[in-house]
């Protein structure tokens, strides 16, 4: 069992590293401020092969999700923002379509996509229907040459800049008749709400569906939705997993050499043994969560992850970067804690992880059903 990345692996992150401290250091925490989306971001990695790896020929580069986590890691600890891109551009939305979409729908779509030309979110959650995700109530409908949707979506990270949307919708009442449509940006009947932040200062907005009118070619699947449409979604933790243990390396690191150079009580901060151990500590979460994550990522490069694999390396990666980040806060003192410094930004990024993509105790559910071998409803016991 070799617990190194080979040769290739190695150049690949190397790279990806190279080029974000080329491209994207200077500006890596400005997006904070401004509260725009980092496009100059997509074109750079889009030229760079690193938006679409994971989208398979001849509209992307046909690369595993491991290759994909090592970049988007790489990036990450450089420059969030730009680490986000490398998420929207090879995991969650757009590996839906590459997986499910037909022939037509993957030429459509995709190549504006893995250009980073177009931004993509996913259209989940509703204001009733957060972890109980079979909850939606939005619908859609075939109607000719058309599908008719009606319904509301929330919290979809980046949709006030989203060009299209991957929206989870019901056929039919049953949990079985749910599905997946591709709504495009400027659709009849399809409108966004007022921008709102996110604590991290990442943008959301309300979506509406009032008789929004897509084309029936729009429909990615209508039936037996959430059998389908969850194991792809594992890759979309996996995403959110690595910006985690990146974002976690990137504060040990500006741990490690603010404790060597700042000093008090006329010593450097690292002499001291209770700053030894907080730091000592801190690595340790770290190599292991990059040994969950990295195990995960690896099994999976034939396909998709597996449960288990993927729902351990989240919940650990989401625990121990709130963790981490949140000692190195402490490491920091006042500097730390200043909104001036990246740190503080670095804890409130980190935090929405363990809400997005399955909350860490959602998670812990997922764990017991797949140890007892059984599922464990939450919903109160049906009437006799």
């Amino acid at each position: 069992m070799d617990f190194q990345l080979g040769e290739e692996d190695r150049l690949l992150q190397q790279t990806a590293r190279e080029l974000a401290q080329r491209e994207f250091a200077r500006d890596a925490y400005s997006y904070a401020r401004t509260g725009e989306y980092p496009r100059r971001s997509m074109k750079v990695l889009a030229g760079h092969g690193m938006m679409g790896m994971t989208v398979g020929a001849p509209h992307g580069g046909g690369r595993s999700i491991f290759e994909a986590c090592l970049v988007m890691e790489a990036v990450s600890q450089v420059c969030p923002h730009s680490g986000d891109v490398v998420q929207m551009g090879n995991m969650g939305p757009i590996r839906v379509i590459d997986e499910l979409g037909t022939e037509e729908q993957r030429a459509r779509f995709l190549p504006g996509l893995c250009g980073g030309e177009k931004i993509i979110a996913i259209a989940m959650t509703e204001p009733d229907a957060g972890s109980a995700a079979t909850d939606l109530k939005t619908t859609a409908k075939h109607d000719g040459g058309s599908v008719v949707l009606n319904g509301q979506k929330c919290f979809s990270s980046n949709a006030p800049h989203a060009d299209l949307f991957v929206v989870f919708v019901r056929f039919g009442p049953r949990t079985r008749d749910c599905g997946a449509v591709v709504v495009e940006a400027g659709t009849p009947g399809f409108t966004k709400g007022r921008t709102e932040r996110f604590m991290s200062g990442e943008a959301h907005c309300a979506l509406h569906f009032d008789n929004a009118r897509a084309p029936r070619g729009n429909v990615l699947i209508d039936s037996d939705g959430f059998r389908v449409l969850m194991p792809i979604f594992n890759v979309e933790r996996l995403g959110n997993a690595t910006r985690c243990l990146a974002l976690a390396q990137a504060a040990y690191d500006m741990t490690v050499e603010h404790t060597k150079a700042r000093r008090q009580f006329g010593r450097p901060l690292c002499e001291f043994q209770g700053v030894q151990w907080m730091v000592a500590d801190m690595r340790v979460k770290l190599e292991a969560a990059r040994l969950l994550l990295y195990r995960a990522l690896a099994n999976a490069r034939a396909g998709l992850p597996t449960a288990v694999e993927t729902t351990a390396a989240k919940l650990y990666c989401n625990e121990m970067a709130r963790q981490v980040a949140d000692d190195a806060i402490q490491l920091h003192g006042g500097y730390g804690y200043s909104a001036e410094m990246p740190l503080e930004f670095l804890y409130r990024k980190i935090r929405g992880w363990s809400i997005a993509g399955g909350t860490v105790q959602i998670l812990r559910n997922r764990m017991a059903d797949l140890i007892y071998e059984r599922s464990f409803s939450q919903r109160p016991p049906r009437p006799e």
